[in-house]
């Protein structure tokens, strides 16, 4: 941890963090570099906490303000912050749009929301309003008007968001991209990939049965069962998809010389949630008498104006090893994350698939190999201290996210073309154009060169 730390001050010294930050394409460059970025954090509930913890180490941000309606999460969250022996941030607690007082402080640069996602794009959108640069947790948007929202309000007023989406910067979808931009799966033809977790102890829990065993949601259920579940009862849609999508969005230039076309979904029928909460809560239960709308695994096929085909699966009521199911594949070979294979023709003995350890270590991605040691206990892996610190030096310097509106509009909107495709017996759904017709001259970022 003192490592990470010390990494972290010297970074911020150096100006480090340009390798994750490409040139800034749509909205406003400044030619001027804060020293020290005030953050504020709306919701911090599990997720935002992990993110006030990585932004804490860092010595070139002061949190100036954080805003949640639970008081036992400003409590833990004015502790951590204490423990650190940080200046107290103003607290916002008083109702659901305390929010808004918040985004009118002058000493907040920019913000984390990390809250309920109905919140998502409304917090989003006034943040943007405001002026602060924002940072957006997944899925950034629940309805095609969202999606909307966001690029329309990064375009009037000039202000950048960036969605946080942490998977594009797992260790081994990093050392697959360094694979494909070196050219070495061929011309990319097909991807696989999804939200594959067994979730049912998440969307059911009322804090008082053994973990995992509570059949609670709602208004009777703690963390995210108080709001998320909401979504399996009333939508039948992959309301979850950036996890998996995003990676193959950068992998594949989405939004900079290719795009979404069209989308095509299917859904089983869903009886996860109802299975739990008989076997633990009997079939008397009043949720046993409910109907969820979602189906269990719900299988979207998108295509691209390039010509690949991509397969994203939700499958988050059955129970189940977690998996994103990556699979990317060209003309010269494939990678498969579930069974962690890869197989390279020329390369690969004929027909026989290797373990993927040896190429992922091979290809592993330049800040992955020089600067691993310092994600260390930042969360999911690492992934987060990447996340947050490409957010941090974008801010910094208040130029174009890695990760971008438009990036958010066009992965959240799978949630709701995938619900209307459902209801029509899986019509394909055409993909807006959220860049207005950018997307033939916006350039893929550099994510390989490293300028640390």
């Amino acid at each position: 941890m003192s490592s990470r730390r010390h990494f972290i001050k010297q970074s911020a010294i150096a100006g480090a963090g340009l390798s994750m930050i490409p040139n800034a394409t749509f909205g406003m460059i400044s030619n001027t570099q804060k020293d020290i970025l005030n953050v504020a954090l709306i919701g911090v509930g599990l997720r935002g906490t992990n993110h006030l913890n990585n932004v804490l180490l860092r010595d070139d941000v002061l949190v100036t303000a954080i805003c949640d309606i639970d008081q036992n999460r400003i409590d833990l969250a004015l502790n951590n912050i204490s423990k650190k022996g940080k200046k107290k941030p103003k607290v916002f607690s008083k109702d659901e749009y305390d929010y808004r007082n918040l985004l009118e402080l002058e000493e907040v640069d920019a913000v984390i929301i990390s809250t309920p996602w109905l919140w998502h794009t409304r917090m989003a959108k006034d943040a943007m309003l405001a002026g602060k640069y924002t940072g957006l947790e997944v899925s950034a948007a629940n309805t095609m008007e969202e999606c909307w929202d966001l690029v329309n309000t990064h375009e009037e007023t000039g202000t950048h968001m960036m969605i946080l989406e942490n998977v594009n910067y797992r260790r081994d979808v990093l050392a697959v991209l360094n694979m494909v931009k070196q050219d070495i799966f061929g011309e990319l033809v097909h991807f696989r990939c999804g939200y594959q977790h067994d979730l049912r102890f998440v969307k059911l829990n009322d804090g008082k049965s053994a973990y995992g065993k509570g059949v609670e949601f709602g208004d009777k259920g703690i963390s995210e069962s108080a709001w998320r579940t909401q979504h399996s009862l009333l939508r039948n849609a992959d309301v979850y998809p950036t996890h998996g999508v995003g990676p193959i969005a950068i992998m594949c230039d989405i939004n900079r010389g290719n795009r979404f076309s069209s989308i095509s979904s299917n859904a089983t029928k869903g009886i996860g949630l109802h299975n739990y909460i008989v076997k633990h809560g009997g079939k008397e239960h009043p949720n046993a008498k409910l109907k969820f709308k979602q189906g269990d695994v719900i299988t979207s096929t998108i295509e691209t104006t390039n010509g690949e085909s991509i397969i994203v699966t939700h499958d988050c009521n059955l129970p189940r090893p977690y998996s994103l199911g990556f699979r990317v594949q060209g003309a010269n070979g494939l990678w498969e994350k579930d069974g962690d294979r890869m197989y390279i023709e020329g390369q690969s003995k004929p027909h026989k698939w290797d373990e993927s350890k040896a190429w992922l270590e091979k290809y592993d991605h330049p800040l992955w190999k020089k600067y691993g040691e310092h994600a260390t206990g930042a969360g999911h892996g690492g992934m987060d201290f990447f996340v947050i610190h490409a957010f941090i030096e974008s801010a910094k310097r208040n130029i174009a996210p890695p990760l971008d509106a438009y990036d958010a509009a066009a992965w959240s909107a799978i949630t709701p073309l995938s619900e209307v495709s459902i209801e029509n017996n899986g019509e394909p759904q055409d993909f807006p154009d959220f860049t207005r017709g950018m997307w033939v001259k916006r350039k893929p970022y550099n994510w390989m060169k490293d300028t640390y």
